[in-house]
Formats: C-alpha cells, sequence, structure tokens
C-alpha cells in the first residue's frame, strides 16, 4: 500500500468514499500516458466489505498517485487541483471537455471531474505571459484569463499583444 512501484518521488494519495477503482480507469481514458499498478482489497474483519477495493496504483503522465477507498467521511475540494499544462487550444479542448464530463466547469480553466478532484486546464504560453517583464502584457494576459472559462488561447495572444476586439 506504500505506492511506490516505480520508486520515483512521493505518490499522492486521492480519497474516495468507494470510486478509486472507476476513478483510476477514467483517468486512464482520459489521459493517454498512464497505467494502473497494483490493486489491495480489504481484508476480512475490516472497516470495509471483505473483498472490495481498499486501493488502486495509478499513474498519469508522470504523476503517481493512490486512490484509497476510506468512506464518504472526506470529499474533494479546491484547495488541492491538479495542473494540465497544454501545448495547444486543440489540447485545452480536449482535457477541458473530458476532465468535465459529470462534473462543473469553472471560471480561469478550472474543472471538477465527476469524482470532485480539481483541475486547472490551460495553455502552458499562459505562464509565460502573466509573468512577462512587461506589466502592461502581463496585466492584459490576466485581465483577459479572469473572464474566461475554458481558455482561449487565440484571445489570449490578442490581449496580451494589446489588440482589441472590438468591445
Amino acid at each position: 500500500m506504500t505506492g511506490t512501484a516505480n520508486g520515483n518521488g512521493f505518490p499522492v494519495c486521492l480519497w474516495f468514499d468507494t470510486q478509486a477503482e472507476e476513478a483510476a480507469e477514467h483517468y486512464m481514458a482520459v489521459f493517454k500516458n498512464g497505467s494502473i499498478g497494483r490493486v489491495t482489497r480489504y481484508p476480512e474483519n475490516s472497516m470495509r466489505e471483505a473483498g472490495g477495493v481498499m486501493t488502486v496504483e495509478f499513474e498519469v503522465n508522470g504523476q503517481r498517485f493512490v486512490g484509497l477507498n476510506g468512506g464518504p467521511m472526506f470529499t474533494f475540494n479546491e484547495a488541492i487541483s491538479f495542473q494540465v499544462p497544454c501545448d495547444d487550444q486543440d489540447e485545452v479542448d480536449y482535457y477541458w471537455e473530458r476532465l468535465s464530463e459529470g462534473g462543473e466547469k469553472g471560471p480561469c480553466g478550472w474543472v471538477k471531474d465527476r469524482f470532485g478532484v480539481s483541475w486547472q486546464v490551460f495553455p502552458k504560453e499562459l505562464d509565460d505571459m502573466v509573468s512577462d517583464p512587461d506589466p502592461a502584457k502581463a496585466s492584459r494576459a490576466m485581465e483577459a484569463m479572469l473572464k474566461m472559462g475554458k481558455i482561449d488561447l487565440a484571445g489570449l495572444r490578442r490581449a496580451f499583444a494589446g489588440e482589441t476586439t472590438g468591445e
């Protein structure tokens, strides 16, 4: 149950009620680079039904996770989120739609998946734009991003460049 099968870093433990295996399988369908590892089951005389999934180890894009079916007493919130930096608008669109299926779309590139896990889906260029040494460019990019739900890379680029949209 340590989640250190590949020896790289610390895995993130995600506490589910009963959906750890379902979530791991969902993330394998969403992310192109992932794998499911060891699945452990509750033994006799434990807090959950014997034979039910206790933990599922999985990896997505090099990030290791352990899904734990620990019960309904804890739920996810936005205090923790996972970032999905994207190379282009097609990737932003793909992850925005896939991760929000059955969940919620939020502002500024945030989505909650159907399990309640929060994700930030954004183009990699955004970091460079909002940290640009020219404060006017950085401010325009930030202002544009704050008005978006799903991040529109072309719109960010226009704002960053100071192009008006005729609004």
